[in-house]
């Protein structure tokens, strides 16, 4: 995470998202908008897409160059659609099988985004954090954590317009992330805030009681400005961070315990990935890249589908209890 390389998109996703839009009616083109804008690594990353035309375009309006690249960009859609379907063929993604090292328990209750599904109001979900939140290691934007956790999470809520901000910057920890809490997380008005955060503290050294005083002080200014539902995750399991094994424990146990005291959920992401490699043999070169320290396509799918259904189950819980009198219904940690 020490720095982060631009993502090698070709030229192909510029066109093809142009082309794809030639093919989309008026009714599908405001939603088709937003999801190719939430598909970049991050806000600072994102290339505003091209304003849409104002009535349907039909096929036979176009050229037969611009018909052939059409056809390129719905096979090369199609070709990752399936890439992603076919990520666990392999090696399936399964669950803690320790519950305690799941993170249901963990996660707490999210209130404010049960809310406003059951409500029917869109929700809108920030992923803070460095290089594993912006995607160093995916082969594509696509398969970038954020962005597997919004496709999750629009399958399970298809009527819900759900948008995941991804708010990764490679080389970051605590301190720079502080210095855009206001801009790219609170001024945003989220309902949910995922904030990854420790790894590069600890790969730098840094007093992880120093990292937790910050993160504290950073959940509370998120609280006071609305109260958006918060989850911390914590570093990733791989050798560049067992090196630092003291380190990192420290920072783990300290960022868990800052989620106790600030009624916030946490991710375990440590104990997450060791059981994948302790308890379910999965070596630790499927889930991590040869710099020993980032997570593969398959390891960030894997992360996004364990916190998705945390997510879920969690939201589930609460909207489960959306008619219990006020007195009696409780938001604390399931």
């Amino acid at each position: 995470m020490s720095s982060l390389r631009p993502f090698g998109l070709t030229a192909w996703l510029t066109v093809s998202a142009a082309a794809a839009l030639l093919l989309l009616t008026p009714a599908s083109l405001s939603r088709a908008q937003a999801q190719a804008a939430q598909a970049t690594p991050s806000p600072a990353q994102a290339a505003n897409p091209a304003p849409a035309p104002s009535s349907q375009t039909t096929v036979a309006a176009t050229s037969p160059e611009q018909r052939g690249i059409t056809s390129r960009a719905i096979d090369k859609v199609k070709q990752v659609a399936k890439s992603a379907g076919d990520i666990f063929s392999r090696v399936p993604c399964l669950p803690p099988k320790d519950a305690n090292k799941g993170s249901a328990k963990a996660m707490g209750s999210l209130p404010h985004v049960a809310a406003k599904l059951v409500a029917g109001k869109p929700v809108v979900i920030v992923a803070f954090g460095s290089s594993s939140t912006a995607g160093y290691g995916a082969s594509s934007p696509d398969f970038n954590y954020p962005n597997r956790l919004a496709a999750q999470l629009r399958r399970h809520y298809p009527t819900a317009d759900i948008t995941v901000i991804n708010a990764g910057v490679g080389g970051e920890d605590a301190p720079e992330m502080m210095k855009r809490l206001q801009t790219q997380v609170i001024d945003v008005h989220p309902d949910m805030v995922i904030w990854q955060v420790g790894t590069n503290a600890v790969l730098r050294n840094l007093d992880p009681g120093d990292t937790a005083k910050l993160v504290e002080d950073g959940i509370a200014r998120i609280q006071a400005a609305g109260g958006a539902d918060i989850v911390l995750v914590d570093p990733q399991y791989s050798p560049a961070v067992n090196q630092r094994a003291e380190s990192a424990g420290k920072m783990i146990k300290l960022l868990g315990k800052v989620a106790e005291l600030r009624k916030v959920g946490i991710f375990p992401r440590f104990e997450v990935m060791r059981d994948w490699h302790e308890n379910q043999s999965i070596p630790v070169e499927s889930f991590v890249i040869a710099d020993g320290l980032h997570m593969n396509d398959w390891g960030y799918a894997c992360f996004a589908q364990l916190l998705g259904d945390d997510i879920i189950r969690s939201v589930g819980q609460i909207k489960l209890g959306v008619n219990v009198p006020a007195d009696v219904r409780t938001y604390r940690p399931m």
